[in-house]
């Protein structure tokens, strides 16, 4: 399995290459950054922009795993306003598109929102409807999936929608396109369920995976805590992942500390070396 990180694990206002330039000398294998409203990846972003991006990392010789873009939490592919769908929508093209300019295989996606309790200000959306909702959406980004070669990683996310490895099996499923994967996330499923049992019923659809790590003790937002010191079973996680023959990227998607963030990056690296050992 290779090593790799997410633009979340830095600071907000940090640019893209000195997040790739840090990532490399920590020893990290690749990135997935971040497409925003604005900025150097942005929504606004030209196919120029976004080339010179991938020189950068080309230059710096690390790898752009997988992008990903946060605006469809604010505007869910399962909203009652269609005017939010179609943003989120939008959002979800073009980062598919970025992805195929930079060489990234897959974008995370998130398919909707039922409910948010760290964001009360997301809309409520009744579960069956969402479902139907997210199914029709992620078939319709399929088309623009296939067509660039980009896969669309469906993660688990605290969105209190696909909330069992059944389910979410039987949502790829009812997609039915192998561009439609999943982007597991180990840390996310800790507070009602063991990531050990999700790998298997998800199986080879699973294409990209997030890690961080969670304490049950404390159960809320505040519970995600640094790699290896919460309650996930490690061992059992990499067993798993290596009987479905698994061998892409584990990438940290973890908050910086907020007095020094770069110590946060060294960390993680050391972590997951341990992680990757087993």
């Amino acid at each position: 399995m290779k090593k790799g990180i997410s633009q979340l694990c830095f600071p907000d206002e940090m640019g893209i290459e000195d997040v790739l330039s840090i990532s490399k000398k920590a020893g990290f294998q690749g990135v997935e950054l971040m497409v925003k409203e604005e900025g150097e990846l942005s929504l606004e972003s030209s196919e120029r922009d976004i080339a010179a991006i991938g020189k950068i990392a080309g230059d710096a010789g690390i790898e752009l795993a997988s992008l990903v873009t946060l605006i469809p939490w604010e505007c869910p592919l399962t909203s009652a306003d269609a005017g939010l769908r179609a943003r989120g929508m939008r959002s979800i093209e073009k980062t598919l598109e970025a992805a195929s300019i930079l060489g990234a295989d897959t974008i995370l996606v998130v398919p909707g929102v039922v409910g948010c309790d760290f964001s009360p200000g997301v809309e409520v959306v009744p579960y069956d409807v969402a479902y139907e909702r997210a199914v029709e959406s992620v078939r319709k980004l399929c088309a623009a999936a296939e067509r660039l070669k980009v896969n669309l990683g469906i993660e688990n996310v605290w969105n209190k929608f696909l909330l069992s490895p059944l389910e979410f099996r039987s949502f790829l499923d009812e997609v039915s396109h192998a561009r439609a994967v999943a982007y597991f996330d180990v840390g996310n499923v800790l507070a009602f369920g063991y990531p050990e049992h999700w790998i298997p019923v998800l199986g080879e659809r699973i294409k990209k995976v997030h890690i961080k790590d969670f304490k049950r003790s404390i159960g809320n937002i505040q519970g995600f805590v640094p790699l290896l010191q919460g309650d996930i079973d490690w061992k059992a996680v990499m067993a798993a992942l290596g009987k479905i023959g698994y061998d892409d990227y584990l990438l940290a998607e973890i908050a910086p500390y907020p007095s020094f963030p770069l110590k946060a990056i060294q960390d993680i690296s050391t972590s997951m070396d341990e992680i990757l050992k087993l």
